[in-house]
């Protein structure tokens, strides 16, 4: 396939360039700067995108491209100033809306956009599993996806097949949710976060990868895909298999508030939880490679 990649240099895009070159696939990327992403990601043609909130990309980076997958946004887990929740919401509904303007101008469209999303769809929803039948919630996060895959449907409208990506904790061992959790725990201080009964919907970069590329080759995939481990777990069960996997007692409790008066109001994407479930992903045959969650918590941490 010939495909186009923005939020190459993240985290997950690096990911994915490389299993998409790895399989032989011709790969464009979106960048600020196109020099840069070239000496990160090898043999990829780059073109630049400046400022995605203000204007559309290039068009010769989507000319005669079998597929896009679209993986820009600033990092949620931030302290949400106002400033910090408008360039979240604006860094991925804005240049959203930019990358089907020019999908629209293209005369050789796309036949597939792959959309990333999030779980922050579901909001807070206790122990009842979701799928991607469950409507939005009504809270910050789940209003900024509803906008932001509200952009990428338009794509629709011009023909292409549009899969949303509602993408989970990711386990890696280049960033992430683990980078943030590790210190405490190699210290011995680590433990389940306001009372460890909210539900993580964690999943392995592998998968992340892999779940991108299953949704870019079956015409089947459509519409909201979550991605996500097939079996969700609580934080305090995440918290043991961590200390597990580190040789490191995970028993200390960190109250609700501690975490409240240190990150405010983001705060709230640790201490609630969604306990959502693969459906779609499961339905297609998407087979995980992994799994098992001390497994991935081995392979993201090399141990």
């Amino acid at each position: 396939m010939k495909v186009t990649v923005t939020g190459a240099t993240g985290t997950l895009g690096r990911d994915l360039v490389r299993a998409l070159l790895g399989r032989g696939d011709e790969v464009t990327v979106l960048s600020r700067d196109a020099n840069r992403a070239r000496a990160a990601l090898g043999e990829v043609e780059a073109f630049e995108w400046k400022d995605p909130k203000g204007e559309p990309p290039p068009a010769d980076a989507l000319e005669g491209q079998d597929g896009v997958v679209h993986l820009l946004g600033e990092p949620v887990a931030q302290r949400w100033s106002q400033s910090a929740k408008e360039e979240i919401r604006d860094s991925r509904v804005l240049s959203t809306r930019n990358l089907v303007a020019a999908l629209a101008d293209a005369d050789a469209r796309p036949g597939v956009l792959v959309s990333q999303s999030a779980t922050g769809w579901y909001g807070a929803r206790g122990e009842e599993p979701v799928d991607e039948s469950i409507q939005a919630a009504d809270d910050y996060l789940a209003r900024v996806v509803v906008e932001w895959e509200s952009e990428a449907r338009q794509a629709e409208e011009l023909g292409l097949r549009v899969v949303l990506t509602r993408t989970g904790v990711v386990l890696s061992e280049s960033g992430g949710a683990l980078e943030k959790m590790l210190p405490p725990f190699k210290l011995g201080v680590g433990g389940p976060v306001a009372g460890g009964r909210q539900y993580v919907p964690w999943i392995h970069a592998d998968d992340v990868g892999g779940g991108m590329l299953f949704c870019l080759d079956n015409p089947a995939a459509s519409g909201p895909v979550n991605l996500t481990a097939p079996v969700p777990v609580t934080n305090a069960e995440l918290s043991k298999a961590l200390g597990r996997v580190l040789k490191r007692p995970a028993f200390a409790p960190v109250p609700g508030l501690a975490v409240k008066a240190l990150y405010g109001e983001m705060s709230s994407i640790v201490t609630t939880g969604a306990r959502v479930v693969p459906k779609r992903l499961e339905d297609l045959g998407y087979d995980f490679r992994q799994p098992d969650l001390e497994q991935a918590l081995r392979s993201a941490t090399g141990r």
